[in-house]
């Protein structure tokens, strides 16, 4: 995989704190916990396989509430853990305050960046990969209505959905598409039962296709769907197997690839931003057995095509975070 190459004999490279005893690397989990088949279980998922591959330990923190955001940064930084990784944009402040008070621990922030010379700050083009399975919808559906269902409302989401969108224009403009917010706090990020009333919503409108980013969310959307035997499209880890032959794809955002390798490089981390597409493997689409049997073959070389495209760049998706605007939607 090109996204974030290292090699893993980099793992050898292990920083002694002063005690003498290993440093650990640690990872903080956003609100919603490490389960919640999405976001955090993605990046779950990547230090677990650095941990089989290594036979090394690394600690960990679920946050329940923001309060305890720069407690946990504190907290492992002050017991010698290095690099500390956190999952989400909201540790974009406590990071910046906390930060400048470890100048010898190295932190890696997941979708947002913070300018001090011990962080490592990675952005992914979500839109880039949401343009995909928004393209995968719109020559899917039947009923030319699809809907898209985001968690907190902020940039970072109405960048899913404004990808979603230019993918879905691009089959037929005339396509219909419903969107809606589950809310404005972080608890939008863990309510299933909001998410199935949002997705019910839209399927009574007519959408036989729903698309969510919105996290633990995410798992009532999908589950909506299905009951109603409509198509539901995954985020961040693949949710394809969820509901076998009912997720139509899943938009992969490789949180997984970012948290190992981060955990590879330990001490020799690479500072500074890093933003990954569809060029670097850092966002993309899922097939597997669970939903190969519901993509075409002219679906799936239109996306493969559209992907292609965009790594040579005569396909530019618009990035919502540039100006706050989506065309076409």
């Amino acid at each position: 995989m090109k996204f974030l190459k290292v090699k893993l004999c980099l793992i050898l490279a292990i920083t002694f704190v002063g005690s003498g005893l290993l440093a650990e690397p640690a990872i903080i989990f956003d609100i919603g916990g490490k389960f919640d088949k999405s976001y955090n279980e993605a990046a779950w998922g990547g230090a677990e396989k650095w941990k089989a591959e290594t036979g090394l330990a690394y600690r960990e923190i679920e946050i329940q509430s923001e309060a305890q955001r720069e407690q946990a940064l504190r907290r492992l930084a002050s017991t010698g853990s290095n690099p500390i990784v956190m999952t989400g944009f909201s540790f974009e402040s406590p990071l910046s305050v906390v930060a400048p008070d470890f100048p010898d621990t190295k932190f890696v922030l997941i979708d947002a960046e913070v300018d001090q010379p011990n962080v490592k700050s990675i952005i992914f083009k979500e839109h880039e990969g949401s343009y995909l399975v928004g393209l995968i919808a719109g020559m899917t559906t039947q009923t030319n209505v699809v809907g898209f269902v985001g968690g907190m409302d902020i940039p970072l989401i109405r960048r899913f959905a404004c990808g979603y969108v230019q993918g879905v224009n691009s089959v037929n403009p005339d396509i219909q598409i419903i969107q809606n917010m589950t809310g404005n706090d972080p608890s939008a990020w863990n309510d299933p039962i909001k998410g199935g009333e949002l997705t019910k919503a839209q399927i009574a409108a007519g959408a036989d296709i729903v698309y969510h980013a919105a996290g633990g969310t995410g798992v009532g959307v999908l589950q909506a769907a299905a009951d109603a035997g409509i198509l539901g499209i995954g985020v961040d880890s693949n949710q394809n197997h969820l509901h076998p032959g009912s997720v139509l794809t899943s938009m992969l955002k490789r949180v997984d690839v970012a948290v190992y390798e981060s955990f590879v490089e330990g001490d020799n981390l690479s500072l500074g931003t890093h933003v990954f597409g569809v060029a670097e493997d850092g966002v993309g689409y899922a097939v597997d057995e669970n939903n190969e049997s519901l993509l075409s073959d002219n679906v799936l070389a239109a996306a493969s095509t559209a992907q292609s495209d965009i790594i040579n760049g005569t396909l530019v998706v618009h990035n919502y975070s540039d100006d706050d605007t989506c065309p076409m939607s």
